[in-house]
């Protein structure tokens, strides 16, 4: 991920009646998720200050797992250590997302339909890597 130009930073600004996140270039101008004349390299993204984080446009074979409320006090729901140990062989980066509840799962993935599946507690997002999207990384690696 980190040889990919695909960087970005992001905003968390309300839309709608609630907060959303944009992207944006390193000058703090709109970024588009599906235009790489935008983006940028690690190195450039991590030195900007612009908005309030540090993003990566899926792509380039690279999709995301993301697996929402499954972390409470450091431990990880059954539901999601049965996702993560599924694709842990694969993992390119593990996280703990923005909330601090949540794990995003960065690995090689087909492109196709993105997924939501919700069951119960069970709250799962998957991107492919051509879904358009882009992730506000964390940089908090989950090791368990």
């Amino acid at each position: 991920m980190l040889a990919e130009d695909r960087w970005i930073r992001w905003e968390l600004t309300p839309r709608g009646g609630k907060l959303t996140k944009l992207p944006l270039r390193l000058d703090g101008s709109l970024a588009s998720s599906t235009d790489p004349a935008s983006w940028s390299s690690y190195r450039d993204a991590t030195a900007s200050t612009a908005g309030d984080g540090l993003g990566f446009v899926l792509g380039a074979g690279i999709g995301c797992v993301d697996l929402d409320d499954c972390l409470a006090d450091g431990m990880l729901a059954d539901w999601a250590l049965a996702e993560l140990d599924g694709r842990r062989a694969d993992a390119l980066l593990v996280e703990v997302s923005q909330s601090g509840k949540g794990l995003h799962i960065f690995l090689p993935m087909a492109q196709g339909k993105g997924r939501v599946i919700r069951d119960g507690e069970r709250h799962v997002e998957i991107y492919p890597p051509d879904s358009g999207r882009f992730i506000a990384v964390t940089g908090r690696h989950y090791r368990g």
